[in-house]
C-alpha cells in the first residue's frame, strides 16, 4: 500500500505528525510539540490555529526512554494530507530502537513516504535521522544528528551529507536537527517561518528558552568547550573566566586562581584542553559577545560588555575564530527571515 497525499493544494493547518516508536527519547518529540501547542495558542484569537498534532507509530502503546508509557497513538496513516509534517525523534542510547519489529513496520512506512510530494516535509531529531537514511530517504542530501551518532549516520546511507557540530540543518524538504533540546530549536525556526518571527518570539519567552539558535549555529556552545576533563585547577580558571569574562585577565592572574606557575598552567592547559588560556578567554569573550550581539546589542557595546578593549578587538577575535566576515552582518545572516 503506497501512502498517498491529497490533492489540496495547501491545506491549513499543517499536519504534525510525531512518530512515536518503543524507548523513544520523550524530549526529542514533546519538546517540539509543546512549542507547536504554544504557537496554536499565541496566534490570533481570530485566526486558525497553524497546526494540528497528531502522534502515530507502530504499536498502540510506546514505552519511552523514561519509562513513561504513551498510549492510545494512531497507527501508522497510509495517507498524509498536502503540507504535512513528519517528525522523527531519536532513542537514547541506541541508533536502532528497542523493538526490532517495531523499527522494521516503521522502515517500510518509511520507504513509502516521499518528503517534497505535496508540499510534505520529514524533519528528524537526534538518531531519528538513522531511520531515515536506513529508510533511504537522505540519500544525496546535507543532514545532521547528534554528535555520538555522526558515523552512524554516515554508515547507514554514504550518498548522505553528514554536517557535523550544527544545531540543525535544512535541505530541501528535509529538516535534521542534532537531538534533544535542539528539537526546540527548529520547532521554534519552523515557527517563524510559518507564523512569523513575533510568534516564534512568544513561544520562546513562554518556554523561558533564553536564546533561539539558528542552521548556522553549532551543537556543542562554546562556553561550554574546552571542558571535557577533571583536573580541578584548569576548572577553577574556566569557571573564573566565565562568570567575570570582563576581568582584566592575564596569564599571572589566572596562574594565581589556579595556585601554578604561569608555565606550569600553560602546560596543564594544552595538555587538558588542547587550547592555552589565552585562547580560551578569547572563546569565551567571543561566545559572550555573541549572546549579546542576538540580544540587540551593537557590536560596540557588546564588545565592551564581553570583555573586549574595543569593536576592532570583537572584530579580529571574531575573525580569529574562523567565523568570517563581521559579527554583525553574520548574527543577521544567522537569524530566521521575517
Amino acid at each position: 500500500m503506497c501512502v498517498q497525499w491529497s490533492k489540496l493544494l495547501k491545506p491549513s493547518p499543517i499536519e504534525v505528525l510525531f512518530v512515536v516508536l518503543p524507548d523513544t527519547l520523550m524530549l526529542d518529540w514533546a519538546g517540539p510539540a509543546e512549542a507547536f501547542r504554544i504557537a496554536n495558542r499565541s496566534v490570533a484569537a481570530s485566526a486558525q490555529a497553524p497546526f494540528v498534532l497528531r502522534f502515530a507509530g507502530p504499536r498502540q502503546n510506546a514505552t519511552s526512554s523514561i519509562g513513561a508509557v504513551v498510549s492510545e497513538l494512531e497507527p501508522l496513516p497510509s495517507t498524509l494530507r498536502a503540507q504535512s509534517w513528519v517528525v522523527l525523534s531519536g532513542s537514547p542510547s541506541r541508533p536502532i530502537h528497542a523493538s526490532p519489529s517495531a523499527t522494521r513496520e516503521t522502515l517500510e512506512w518509511l520507504r513509502r513516504v516521499r518528503p517534497g510530494e505535496g508540499d510534505t516535509k520529514l524533519i528528524t531529531i537526534c538518531s531519528g535521522a538513522l531511520l531515515a537514511a536506513i529508510a533511504g530517504l537522505l540519500r544525496g542530501r546535507s543532514a545532521t544528528t547528534h554528535h555520538e551518532h555522526l558515523d552512524d549516520l554516515g554508515k547507514s546511507d554514504i550518498g548522505c551529507k553528514v554536517v557535523a557540530n550544527r544545531v540543525f540543518v535544512n535541505d530541501g524538504p528535509l529538516w535534521s536537527s542534532a537531538g534533544v533540546t535542539t528539537g526546540i530549536d527548529l520547532a521554534l525556526h519552523l515557527i517563524s517561518l510559518e507564523c512569523g518571527a513575533a510568534v516564534a518570539a512568544k513561544v520562546a519567552q513562554t518556554m523561558v528558552v533564553p536564546m533561539r539558535r539558528g542552521p548556522h549555529d553549532p551543537e556543542l556552545s562554546p562556553l561550554l568547550a574546552y571542558r571535557n576533563h577533571l583536573h580541578p585547577a584548569v576548572h577553577r580558571v574556566q569557571d573564573a573566566v566565565s562568570e567575570n569574562p570582563t576581568q582584566d585577565w592575564t596569564l599571572p592572574r589566572m596562574a594565581g586562581i589556579a595556585h601554578t606557575s604561569e608555565r606550569h598552567l600553560a602546560r596543564l592547559f594544552n595538555e587538558h584542553t588542547g587550547v592555552s588560556p589565552l585562547h580560551y578567554l578569547r572563546t569565551i569573550r567571543v561566545a559572550t559577545a555573541e549572546l549579546l550581539l542576538r540580544s540587540g546589542h551593537s557590536v560596540t557595546r557588546a564588545a565592551e560588555l564581553a570583555g573586549f578593549r574595543s569593536d576592532t578587538q570583537l572584530r579580529r577575535a571574531w575573525r580569529g575564530a574562523g567565523r568570517g566576515g563581521s559579527p554583525s552582518v553574520a548574527i543577521a545572516q544567522s537569524m530566521p527571515a521575517q
